[in-house]
């Protein structure tokens, strides 16, 4: 508890209410609750009571999709943790194995990415046989990304006799059936953020005449909102870097994140966002899944989501905790049916407003005319690349076929050979 007030937290979020004491009592769990509910504590505060340090190897495993999320979960629980003698550890993938193995052999909670759990398993590095506590925490996503057949074998490698505590931002379909298949008598909680939830992200739509003028709109925008870390969503990795460099030349200071950058350049971009050096972060779907960044004051759709769900995943990246956002979306006039559907389904009234910037027109000055070619110039005698051998020296020449072998090129040239082969023949 000295651990949690020296975090300034001291009332349970709904989650954590809802599950803490099952978890306690040695019940599996299936937990259904959106990112950004407080889960993290919801299955670390257990953890942490249960455990006992010295264990030879983990004594408790949590497996999640993506790295920036096992660092999250690290960064969460170490404080709880070293409260309780307890070390935590993560590995994933894209850094070095050696730094991790080391620390994966004296962990008692260790955090993994399934992909490089099991490159360490391979290598002899870990031992799951310990393992008491499992969680798969954001379990949807792990099965979208297609970790299935790694997790099971995972699954496989420890004791029958576990607990496991599934949490998931849904439990129907493909999703719950794995979840049974973990599972024994598991209990079920479900949290949705109440209707008043809601109210604490404002939801703007904003239309804008191309993709051209959405850059404008967007420097515009940050000018006119209140300070704070605005995260920017576009579809494409390059698209990423290409918005960061732009956004620079119009003096807004931003970092990329996205799946073609480095561990080490990922966790900077995290690292200067999270401290407030930069204030403006721009990724991609699947970069961002890892972000947990409370304070986020405003989400820009730049590029439409895919879905509904990629809305719902984007813009929960907002009003997050308690505190209130804003999702602003840039619609152009070809996605206007495909956002009014969204925000249908999502209850949210859709009424696009006019962007208070436009694309400026681009500028052309006249086309620089080519220097006329003079009789004599070195330049004019010079035969174009590709176009014609040198003349002979008993070859006539003609002013006018010259320049007209300037500017018409191989069609006059053949008329030329054509003119010629009568001649060649007769001879």
């Amino acid at each position: 508890m000295d651990a949690l007030r020296a975090r300034s937290i001291t009332e349970p979020f709904p989650v954590q209410e809802m599950v803490i004491s099952d978890a306690l009592d040695g019940h599996d769990l299936l937990v259904q609750s959106p990112t950004g509910s407080g889960k993290t504590l919801a299955f670390g505060v257990p953890l942490v009571d249960v455990l006992e340090p010295g264990a030879w190897g983990p004594q408790a495993l949590i497996l999640a999709p993506t790295r920036e999320l096992a660092s999250q979960i690290v960064d969460e629980l170490e404080v709880l943790a070293k409260a309780q003698g307890l070390r935590v550890a993560a590995v994933y993938g894209g850094v070095g194995f050696g730094p991790q193995i080391a620390a994966a052999k004296k962990a008692d909670i260790l955090v993994a990415t399934p992909g490089r759990l099991e490159d360490l398993i391979a290598r002899g590095a870990v031992a799951l046989d310990q393992v008491q506590v499992l969680v798969l925490d954001e379990a949807d996503r792990m099965l979208d990304m297609g970790f299935r057949p790694a997790v099971d074998r995972i699954v496989g490698l420890t004791p029958d006799d576990r607990q496991t505590l599934f949490f998931s931002a849904t439990l129907e379909g493909a999703v719950g059936k794995v979840a049974r298949d973990y599972t024994h008598k598991a209990r079920s909680h479900t949290h949705t953020p109440p209707e008043t939830a809601a109210a604490d992200i404002e939801h703007k739509f904003l239309h804008v005449e191309s993709q051209g003028a959405k850059l404008d709109q967007l420097v515009a925008s940050l000018a006119a909102e209140e300070p704070g870390r605005s995260l920017v969503f576009v579809r494409t990795k390059r698209g990423a870097d290409r918005l960061v460099k732009r956004l620079r030349g119009k003096d807004v200071e931003a970092v990329a994140m996205h799946g073609d950058k480095s561990q080490r350049q990922r966790e900077n971009a995290l690292a200067r966002f999270e401290r407030g050096e930069v204030m403006t972060l721009v990724a991609t779907d699947v970069a961002a899944r890892g972000i947990d960044v409370p304070d986020v004051v405003r989400v820009f759709n730049y590029d439409a989501p895919e879905d509904r769900a990629a809305y719902v995943h984007r813009i929960g990246r907002t009003g997050r905790a308690g505190r209130t956002g804003t999702g602003i979306s840039f619609v152009l006039a070809d996605e206007v049916k495909e956002m009014r559907q969204i925000a249908k389904a999502l209850g949210l009234e859709f009424a696009p407003q006019t962007g208070t910037a436009t694309a400026k027109p681009r500028t052309e000055g006249p086309k620089p005319q080519k220097p006329a070619l003079k009789p004599g110039n070195a330049e004019s005698s010079r035969p174009r690349k590709g176009h014609g051998k040198p003349r002979h020296s008993g070859e006539k020449r003609h002013a006018p076929a010259k320049e007209a072998r300037v500017t018409d090129g191989p069609r006059r040239k053949r008329r030329r050979r054509r003119r010629r082969n009568p001649a060649a023949t007769a001879g």
